[in-house]
């Protein structure tokens, strides 16, 4: 495995918005199973006021324990741990909200005030985006850096993506001109699977996050709801003749690209077929950023 101690020798904070940059909800669910595991609590938020239009990010209404109703407004939130105790996961941070729908430059100033307050030392960056991959293999995970040292300790690549992105792009891209070094985590949800959350996916991208910040994460119920949620699509292609067959379309190139024998060139091929498809696309729907790609595509 990569070399992650200097990445993570310091205080880390992992990074998720629901929205453009979490198709399957994977991304903001799998920093929400960090939080109902870790010993967390706020310690910033940013107003809302500045930065939502509630016309596109609109407030909720629900009851409290008492029965009372009160509105919940979008919002973003860091949450630190308690640096007085020593458990697993002390140096951990997170953060999670809505992406902001304005006030992108001032937004992302705020937030790394409180990085730098909070003496935070690495960031790694959480996402998901709708792909042309089958739901029955392993979901594939694409790991990057934009700084070279970080590339060099944990083997990692450096995206080539040029186009469209979303709030994790602008805060990556200040937080590495800061000097604070980061880490983008993405993962592939089957694009023809609408419904979410995508468990599968979160399970995914907490494995891989575990692997990277070396903390433990409990699953909690992950597993069986990864399951559950296979189960239940293969069922639907069952009784869906055009489906199935596109679903092993889908399975036979993933097995291609995995296979010991591939070569490069056959890999970019297939997935250059994958990427002109997706150029095509508004990736609006759920999808983020970061094609899929095997490393050094």
């Amino acid at each position: 495995m990569p070399e992650t101690s200097t990445f993570t020798s310091g205080r880390v904070l992992v990074v998720a918005f629901e929205g453009w940059n979490d198709a399957g909800e994977a991304a903001s669910n799998a920093v929400r199973t960090l939080k109902d595991q870790l010993t967390v609590h706020p310690v910033a938020e940013v107003d809302p006021e500045d930065y939502f239009d509630y016309q596109f990010n609109r407030p909720s209404v629900a009851l409290d324990e008492e029965g009372n109703r009160g509105l919940i407004w979008p919002s973003v939130t860091i949450f630190g741990p308690d640096v007085s105790t020593d458990v697993t996961g002390s140096n951990v941070y997170l953060l999670l909200g809505a992406e902001p729908s304005r006030g992108w430059k001032t937004f992302t100033s705020e937030i790394l005030e409180v990085v730098e307050d909070s003496e935070i030392t690495a960031i790694v960056f959480l996402g998901a985006m709708l792909a042309d991959v089958p739901h029955t293999r392993p979901i594939s995970i694409f790991v990057s850096s934009e700084n070279s040292d970080v590339r060099t300790g944990l083997g990692v690549e450096r995206s080539n993506y040029e186009g469209p992105v979303g709030i994790l792009s602008v805060l990556g891209d200040a937080a590495e001109k800061a000097g604070i070094p980061t880490v983008s985590i993405w993962a592939s949800v089957p694009h023809y699977v609408h419904n979410a959350p995508s468990p599968k996916a979160t399970l995914a991208l907490i494995e891989k996050l575990e692997e990277m910040i070396g903390v433990v994460i409990p699953r909690g119920e992950l597993v069986a709801e990864s399951e559950a949620w296979e189960s239940g699509i293969d069922v639907l292609a069952g009784d869906d003749e055009d489906m199935a067959a596109y679903i092993e379309q889908l399975e036979q190139a993933r097995d291609t690209v995995d296979s010991p024998e591939a070569s490069g060139e056959a890999i970019a091929q297939e997935f250059e077929r994958y990427l002109r498809r997706r150029d095509g696309k508004d990736n609006r729907g759920g999808a983020g950023e970061e094609p899929w790609r095997p490393p050094g595509v």
